[in-house]
């Protein structure tokens, strides 16, 4: 794992986004199409603007996943990821090889787990873009995290402070209101990425950054496996990056 440390929330997205623009160019030359993961947030605004600004970028041969969904949550509400996406990501680029959107909807949502599942096992991930939650959770996948988890995606309890960043962020009126649970990308799943580029700005996620990136790999601190993986860059900028060593 790779940290890079930019001076605010604006450079680091720009430079996570060009550096996964690059990573998705590379697999379309090496074998002609690119498989990604997206996630969401307000961390991954400005990688996501980036990536819309991607010159020479052929979508039509990119098939995109994202981390996870709440469940229960209609796609028109504020905080639906799948909103999210197409509003900010899939409206604003040129038509994609496939669209692999999370359907929280879905009863029991143990299926959606098992047809998502059936996807990604036939289209491994080239390109993961990822961030850091303030509790250090990777998806959805609160600590303390499952990281022997073998099924591609599962549905998670979602903990106080996750619910409470979700909050904080505005996507909801109240804690009340934020869903109990979620389908996420297993841990597994997300290790098996070629690529995972980490954006990760904000001084809130500092003592989270710090944990995880500079701290022994712990399930209590679920985004600390991505220090066992190959090819992993985190950027972080001045806030996020502040406790670091």
């Amino acid at each position: 794992m790779k940290i890079e440390k930019l001076e605010n929330h604006q450079d680091l997205g720009k430079r996570a986004g060009q550096i996964g623009a690059e990573a998705i160019r590379q697999a379309i030359r090496k074998q002609g199409y690119a498989n990604i993961i997206l996630a969401t947030g307000q961390s991954q605004f400005e990688t996501i603007q980036e990536l819309v600004r991607a010159e020479d970028l052929d979508w039509s041969k990119v098939r995109m996943f994202h981390l996870d969904e709440y469940i229960g949550l209609p796609v028109t509400h504020l905080a639906s990821f799948r909103k999210y996406l197409t509003e900010r990501f899939v409206s604003h680029v040129p038509a994609l090889a496939e669209v692999v959107l999370i359907d929280g909807e879905v009863v029991p949502a143990e299926e959606e787990c098992q047809r998502l599942a059936r996807k990604i096992m036939d289209n491994p991930i080239d390109v993961a873009f990822v961030g850091i939650g303030e509790n250090g959770h990777l998806a959805f996948n609160d600590p303390p995290a499952d990281f022997e988890e073998t099924s591609p995606y599962i549905v998670v309890n979602l903990d106080k402070q996750c619910r409470q960043q979700q909050l904080g962020e505005g996507w909801f009126p109240s804690l009340e209101d934020v869903p109990l649970q979620a389908i996420s990308m297993s841990i597994s799943q997300i290790m098996k990425s070629k690529k995972i580029i980490c954006a990760v700005p904000d001084s809130r996620k500092a003592q989270a950054v710090k944990d995880c990136l500079s701290g022994e790999v712990s399930n209590m601190h679920p985004a600390s496996i991505l220090q066992q993986h190959p090819d992993c860059t985190c950027f972080v900028d001045n806030g996020s990056g502040a406790l670091l060593p």
